[in-house]
Protein backbone atom coordinates (compact mmCIF):
# COMPACT_ATOMS: atom_id res chain seq x y z
CA UNK A 1 0.00 0.00 0.00
CA UNK A 2 1.35 3.53 -1.26
CA UNK A 3 0.77 6.51 1.83
CA UNK A 4 -0.17 9.91 0.20
CA UNK A 5 3.12 12.63 0.33
CA UNK A 6 2.36 14.75 3.36
CA UNK A 7 3.65 17.73 4.82
CA UNK A 8 2.88 18.61 8.17
CA UNK A 9 2.38 22.35 8.93
CA UNK A 10 1.99 24.54 12.44
CA UNK A 11 -0.66 27.03 12.22
CA UNK A 12 -0.37 28.85 15.50
CA UNK A 13 -0.48 26.49 18.20
CA UNK A 14 -2.07 23.22 16.25
CA UNK A 15 -0.22 21.14 13.73
CA UNK A 16 -2.09 20.68 10.54
CA UNK A 17 -1.43 17.93 7.58
CA UNK A 18 -1.48 18.48 4.22
CA UNK A 19 -2.40 15.19 1.94
CA UNK A 20 -1.84 14.93 -1.35
CA UNK A 21 -3.98 12.53 -3.76
CA UNK A 22 -3.71 8.77 -2.96
CA UNK A 23 -2.50 6.15 -5.63
CA UNK A 24 -6.09 5.54 -6.31
CA UNK A 25 -6.17 9.28 -7.70
CA UNK A 26 -8.54 10.17 -4.96
CA UNK A 27 -7.91 13.34 -3.17
CA UNK A 28 -7.81 13.43 0.70
CA UNK A 29 -10.65 16.46 -0.23
CA UNK A 30 -12.32 17.41 -3.26
CA UNK A 31 -10.48 18.80 -5.94
CA UNK A 32 -11.88 22.82 -7.13
CA UNK A 33 -12.94 23.53 -10.39
CA UNK A 34 -12.78 26.99 -9.42
CA UNK A 35 -9.79 29.10 -9.57
CA UNK A 36 -10.43 30.25 -6.17
CA UNK A 37 -7.58 32.76 -4.97
CA UNK A 38 -5.93 31.64 -1.89
CA UNK A 39 -2.93 33.32 -0.79
CA UNK A 40 -1.72 34.79 2.28
CA UNK A 41 -2.65 38.39 1.88
CA UNK A 42 -6.23 37.86 4.00
CA UNK A 43 -4.18 36.18 7.27
CA UNK A 44 -1.94 37.85 9.59
CA UNK A 45 2.03 36.28 9.65
CA UNK A 46 2.74 33.65 12.07
CA UNK A 47 5.24 34.77 14.89
CA UNK A 48 8.41 32.80 14.19
CA UNK A 49 10.31 33.72 16.97
CA UNK A 50 8.03 30.74 18.83
CA UNK A 51 9.75 27.89 17.71
CA UNK A 52 12.86 27.07 17.67
CA UNK A 53 15.25 26.78 14.63
CA UNK A 54 16.27 23.80 13.43
CA UNK A 55 19.64 22.19 14.95
CA UNK A 56 23.55 22.72 13.43
CA UNK A 57 24.48 20.06 10.46
CA UNK A 58 26.32 17.57 11.69
CA UNK A 59 29.94 17.12 10.76
CA UNK A 60 30.01 14.32 8.54
CA UNK A 61 31.85 10.97 10.18
CA UNK A 62 33.42 10.00 6.80
CA UNK A 63 34.29 11.41 3.14
CA UNK A 64 31.82 8.85 1.90
CA UNK A 65 29.04 6.56 3.12
CA UNK A 66 26.77 3.94 1.88
CA UNK A 67 23.13 4.13 1.00
CA UNK A 68 20.01 2.07 0.88
CA UNK A 69 17.59 2.46 -2.28
CA UNK A 70 15.35 -0.38 -1.74
CA UNK A 71 12.08 -0.94 -4.05
CA UNK A 72 8.85 0.93 -3.54
CA UNK A 73 5.93 0.61 -5.92
CA UNK A 74 4.04 3.61 -8.04
CA UNK A 75 6.97 4.78 -9.85
CA UNK A 76 5.65 7.31 -12.16
CA UNK A 77 8.52 7.13 -14.51
CA UNK A 78 11.01 4.37 -14.99
CA UNK A 79 14.51 4.99 -13.71
CA UNK A 80 17.17 3.24 -12.52
CA UNK A 81 18.48 3.36 -8.66
CA UNK A 82 21.47 5.62 -8.07
CA UNK A 83 24.98 3.97 -7.41
CA UNK A 84 24.65 3.21 -3.68
CA UNK A 85 28.10 2.81 -2.24
CA UNK A 86 30.93 5.57 -1.82
CA UNK A 87 28.83 8.39 -1.90
CA UNK A 88 30.52 11.58 -1.31
CA UNK A 89 29.59 13.86 1.98
CA UNK A 90 31.54 17.18 1.32
CA UNK A 91 30.60 19.48 -1.46
CA UNK A 92 27.80 21.43 -3.53
CA UNK A 93 26.07 20.45 -6.42
CA UNK A 94 24.59 22.87 -8.68
CA UNK A 95 21.10 22.06 -10.17
CA UNK A 96 19.36 23.98 -12.85
CA UNK A 97 15.39 24.41 -13.32
CA UNK A 98 13.98 25.55 -16.34
CA UNK A 99 10.53 26.17 -15.61
CA UNK A 100 7.60 27.77 -17.77
CA UNK A 101 7.49 30.79 -15.09
CA UNK A 102 11.09 31.25 -15.01
CA UNK A 103 14.75 29.79 -13.66
CA UNK A 104 15.14 28.41 -10.22
CA UNK A 105 18.45 27.48 -9.08
CA UNK A 106 18.99 25.10 -6.61
CA UNK A 107 22.75 24.36 -4.47
CA UNK A 108 22.11 20.53 -2.89
CA UNK A 109 24.38 20.09 -0.04
CA UNK A 110 26.19 16.83 0.44
CA UNK A 111 27.08 17.63 3.73
CA UNK A 112 23.44 17.67 5.03
CA UNK A 113 21.75 14.50 2.97
CA UNK A 114 24.38 12.95 0.90
CA UNK A 115 22.00 10.32 0.00
CA UNK A 116 19.14 12.28 -0.75
CA UNK A 117 21.35 14.87 -2.95
CA UNK A 118 22.96 11.44 -5.04
CA UNK A 119 19.34 10.27 -5.47
CA UNK A 120 18.46 13.94 -6.76
CA UNK A 121 21.52 13.96 -8.87
CA UNK A 122 20.82 10.20 -10.57
CA UNK A 123 17.14 11.80 -11.24
CA UNK A 124 18.35 14.71 -12.82
CA UNK A 125 20.80 13.08 -15.03
CA UNK A 126 18.15 10.55 -15.88
CA UNK A 127 16.05 13.29 -17.07
CA UNK A 128 12.80 12.20 -14.96
CA UNK A 129 11.87 16.03 -13.79
CA UNK A 130 11.71 17.36 -16.97
CA UNK A 131 8.64 17.79 -18.41
CA UNK A 132 6.83 17.89 -14.77
CA UNK A 133 4.45 19.93 -12.92
CA UNK A 134 4.98 21.07 -9.96
CA UNK A 135 1.47 20.47 -8.63
CA UNK A 136 1.13 21.41 -4.90
CA UNK A 137 0.93 25.35 -3.66
CA UNK A 138 0.37 26.19 0.06
CA UNK A 139 0.63 30.16 0.84
CA UNK A 140 -0.79 29.89 4.57
CA UNK A 141 1.31 31.66 7.16
CA UNK A 142 3.89 28.86 8.37
CA UNK A 143 3.32 26.57 5.50
CA UNK A 144 4.26 28.66 2.55
CA UNK A 145 6.19 26.53 -0.21
CA UNK A 146 5.46 24.72 -3.72
CA UNK A 147 5.93 21.06 -3.78
CA UNK A 148 7.23 19.57 -7.14
CA UNK A 149 9.27 16.04 -8.51
CA UNK A 150 5.93 13.89 -9.50
CA UNK A 151 6.02 13.37 -13.08
CA UNK A 152 2.36 12.20 -12.91
CA UNK A 153 1.15 15.56 -11.42
CA UNK A 154 -0.92 13.94 -8.45
CA UNK A 155 0.97 13.87 -5.91
CA UNK A 156 1.60 10.01 -5.47
CA UNK A 157 4.53 9.59 -7.90
CA UNK A 158 8.20 8.46 -7.62
CA UNK A 159 11.02 6.75 -8.91
CA UNK A 160 10.22 2.96 -7.89
CA UNK A 161 12.41 2.92 -5.02
CA UNK A 162 12.88 5.32 -1.28
CA UNK A 163 15.27 6.01 1.65
CA UNK A 164 15.49 7.29 4.71
CA UNK A 165 15.37 10.69 6.19
CA UNK A 166 18.52 12.09 6.61
CA UNK A 167 19.58 16.20 8.10
CA UNK A 168 17.68 17.35 10.52
CA UNK A 169 15.95 13.89 11.04
CA UNK A 170 19.18 12.38 12.54
CA UNK A 171 20.81 15.11 14.35
CA UNK A 172 18.35 14.25 16.69
CA UNK A 173 18.39 11.13 18.99
CA UNK A 174 15.85 8.48 18.12
CA UNK A 175 12.74 9.00 19.58
CA UNK A 176 13.75 12.71 20.74
CA UNK A 177 9.83 14.51 21.88
CA UNK A 178 11.87 17.43 19.52
CA UNK A 179 10.84 15.21 16.16
CA UNK A 180 7.07 15.94 17.56
CA UNK A 181 7.96 19.64 17.95
CA UNK A 182 7.77 22.24 14.70
CA UNK A 183 10.60 24.13 13.88
CA UNK A 184 11.43 26.93 11.75
CA UNK A 185 12.65 25.56 7.87
CA UNK A 186 14.15 29.05 6.35
CA UNK A 187 13.41 30.97 3.12
CA UNK A 188 14.92 29.25 0.46
CA UNK A 189 15.15 26.11 2.04
CA UNK A 190 14.81 22.71 -0.13
CA UNK A 191 13.41 20.02 1.53
CA UNK A 192 12.60 16.28 0.76
CA UNK A 193 8.28 15.20 1.27
CA UNK A 194 7.64 12.09 2.18
CA UNK A 195 4.14 10.19 3.48
CA UNK A 196 5.64 10.05 7.25
CA UNK A 197 6.42 6.17 7.04
CA UNK A 198 10.44 5.60 7.44
CA UNK A 199 12.30 5.06 3.90
CA UNK A 200 9.14 7.08 2.29
CA UNK A 201 11.57 9.61 0.73
CA UNK A 202 11.26 9.22 -2.93
CA UNK A 203 11.36 11.97 -5.77
CA UNK A 204 8.84 14.97 -4.17
CA UNK A 205 10.45 17.67 -2.96
CA UNK A 206 9.62 21.02 -1.91
CA UNK A 207 10.65 24.57 -2.08
CA UNK A 208 10.10 27.19 0.74
CA UNK A 209 9.88 30.67 -0.39
CA UNK A 210 8.93 32.05 3.30
CA UNK A 211 10.05 30.73 6.49
CA UNK A 212 7.64 27.80 7.41
CA UNK A 213 7.01 25.80 10.43
CA UNK A 214 7.39 22.10 10.34
CA UNK A 215 8.36 19.44 12.59
CA UNK A 216 12.38 18.21 11.70
CA UNK A 217 10.69 15.39 9.96
CA UNK A 218 11.59 16.46 6.38
CA UNK A 219 15.13 15.74 4.89
CA UNK A 220 17.03 18.96 4.40
CA UNK A 221 19.50 18.89 0.99
CA UNK A 222 20.07 22.12 -0.01
CA UNK A 223 19.03 25.59 -0.98
CA UNK A 224 17.31 27.79 -3.56
CA UNK A 225 18.62 30.87 -5.51
CA UNK A 226 17.43 34.44 -5.61
CA UNK A 227 16.05 33.84 -9.40
CA UNK A 228 14.40 30.79 -7.88
CA UNK A 229 12.82 32.84 -4.74
CA UNK A 230 11.66 35.20 -7.72
CA UNK A 231 10.08 32.73 -10.07
CA UNK A 232 8.24 31.07 -7.01
CA UNK A 233 7.16 34.38 -5.45
CA UNK A 234 5.63 35.26 -8.75
CA UNK A 235 3.32 32.17 -9.08
CA UNK A 236 2.40 32.00 -5.19
CA UNK A 237 1.23 35.96 -5.63
CA UNK A 238 -1.87 34.31 -7.65
CA UNK A 239 -2.88 31.91 -5.27
CA UNK A 240 -3.37 28.43 -5.20
CA UNK A 241 -6.97 27.15 -6.17
CA UNK A 242 -8.03 25.50 -2.48
CA UNK A 243 -8.36 22.20 -4.01
CA UNK A 244 -6.98 20.05 -1.10
CA UNK A 245 -9.36 21.84 1.18
CA UNK A 246 -8.16 21.72 4.71
CA UNK A 247 -5.55 20.10 4.09
CA UNK A 248 -3.80 22.59 2.75
CA UNK A 249 -3.07 24.68 -0.15
CA UNK A 250 -3.97 22.99 -4.18
CA UNK A 251 -2.97 23.45 -7.69
CA UNK A 252 -1.21 26.63 -8.47
CA UNK A 253 -3.72 29.32 -9.91
CA UNK A 254 -0.97 30.00 -12.86
CA UNK A 255 0.30 26.18 -13.61
CA UNK A 256 4.44 25.72 -13.28
CA UNK A 257 6.16 23.14 -15.43
CA UNK A 258 9.61 22.45 -15.05
CA UNK A 259 10.49 22.29 -18.61
CA UNK A 260 14.23 20.96 -17.93
CA UNK A 261 16.56 20.29 -14.86
CA UNK A 262 20.24 19.73 -15.62
CA UNK A 263 23.27 19.30 -13.57
CA UNK A 264 25.29 22.78 -13.57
Amino acid sequence: MRFPVVIAAASAAALLLAGCSSDSGSSDSPSSTSKAKTTTAAMPPLDMSQFDALPPVPTPASATVDCSYPSAAGAAKTVNPPNSTGVSTEGTVNVALTTTAGPIGMELNRAEAPCTVNSIVSLTEQKYFDDTPCHRLVTSPGLQILQCGDPSGKGTGGPGYGFDNEYPTTAYPANDPALSLPAVYPRGTLAMANSGVPGSNGSQFFLVYEDSVLPPNYTVFGKIDDAGLATIEKIAADGDDGGMGATGGGAPNTPITIETAVVA
